[in-house]
Order: structure tokens, then sequence, then C-alpha cells
């Protein structure tokens, strides 16, 4: 794509995850409120909101305008979300600063997402975090690409599957970290709130890509039915 289609793109995923956040406001409060401070929907919603706002017409270059987005999370969304969602796209802005948008930089980004999550966050696969969606969709999206070698739309589409199961596999999981580890084993049936609007963003992020690449979007994910890191395996935290 060329700079401006990338920045087109950029400004449409956000304003596209910023309505989606509106509309899931609801749900992601009812799915917080069972264990948690009942505060992610309306969380997300506002700062979502605000970073398209921030963004909006914005002739930049992408990396710019991506750590405009981070920086404007951290300002507007409050509590723990603030940090593990904008500051990791403010840290992983910098992947796109030389070439901007493409398949190599996309896996360099998805990756440098998941690792400042994993240190800010101090949480693992099967904490029954937004790790549990993100680190299969991550690992998937590279492989798919480096290894399978397919298109980053497909990858991508992979990658959502992946992100559906991690989604799945935090219901019937105890929770380890933040407010929902104070319920113990009442944790246990509810599906995390972080792993879902992870979900969403990258549903959003999907539909962007599909509006500015051709080709077909296999979704038979290479990616295992759980998350594929050992959830005994210390190797990150959230």
């Amino acid at each position: 794509m060329s700079d401006e289609e990338q920045r087109e793109a950029v400004l449409m995923a956000i304003d596209r995850v910023a309505t989606r956040m509106q509309d899931e406001k609801s749900h992601l409060t009812d799915l917080d409120s069972a264990i948690g401070d009942a505060d992610h929907g309306a969380n997300l919603a506002r700062g979502f909101t605000a970073a398209a706002e921030a963004v909006e017409g914005s002739e930049d270059d992408v990396d710019e305008i991506v750590k405009k987005i981070g920086v404007t999370l951290i300002s507007k969304v409050g509590g723990a979300s603030g940090p593990l969602y904008g500051g990791s796209i403010m840290s992983a802005s910098q992947t796109l600063s030389e070439e901007g948008l493409t398949a190599e930089t996309s896996i360099a980004f998805a990756e440098a997402y998941l690792e400042k999550v994993l240190d800010r966050g101090g949480a693992r696969v099967g904490s029954k975090t937004m790790v549990d969606a993100l680190t299969p969709a991550v690992h998937t999206y590279k492989k798919s690409i480096e290894v399978d070698e397919l298109p980053p739309v497909t990858a991508l589409a992979k990658a959502v599957a992946a992100a559906e199961r991690g989604v799945a596999f935090t219901v019937p999981i105890r929770a380890e970290k933040g407010r929902a580890s104070f319920l113990g084993w009442r944790s246990v049936g509810h599906q995390d709130p972080g792993a879902t609007s992870t979900l969403f963003i990258m549903q959003e992020l999907l539909a962007t890509a599909e509006k500015f690449t051709e080709g077909e979007t296999d979704v038979d994910a290479l990616a295992p039915s759980e998350p594929d890191v050992d959830p005994d395996d210390d190797g990150g935290d959230e």
C-alpha cells in the first residue's frame, strides 16, 4: 500500500474499533461486573473514542498516528487498561517508523505489543486475562506468514480465529491476576473481559484489512484449540 493508503487504513481501523467499543460497552461491562470493577466497557469506549478523535484527519506518518493513539489511550482509559492497551500500542509503534505497514513490520508490531502487555501486566497464558487471547493470536499470525507463507489478511483471519479460541479458554479457568483473582474459584465459569475486548479489536482490524486487500481469508486456523503456550511455562508475564 502507498503511504496514503496506509494512513487511511490506520484511521479507518481506529474509527472502527472506537465504534465497536461503544457498541459493546454494555456487554463488556456485564462481563467485568461478574469478576472485576464493572468499568472495562466504559473505559475502553471512552478511550478509543478519544483516540479516534485525536487522530481524525491526521496527515502524519503511520507510526506517529499509532503512537498518538497509544498516548491518548493512556491519558483517557482508567485503571490498568490504560498502560496495557495504550502504553503497549505506543511502544510498539516504533516498529512502524521506517517502513510503515508491511507484512514484516506488522509481525514486529504484534510481537512488540504482546511483549509490552506481558511486561506490564505480569500475567501468563492461563491467568485468565487478555494474554489468553493475544498470545495465540500473535503466534498464529507470525507462523501463518513466516512458515505457511500466507498473505497477511489470511494470516490475520487465522489469528482472529485463534483469539476466539483464547477467549473461550478463559471461561473454565481460575483467574490469577487482577481483581478477578480475589474471587478464587468463583471466577471459574466467567469469560474474561480483557480477552473479549482484545478479540473485538482484532475483528475490526481484520474488517479493515479486508477493505484494503484482495483475496480469500481462509479461517481454518492452524492454531491449536487452546493457546499454544504451556500454562505452566513462566516465560512471560501480562
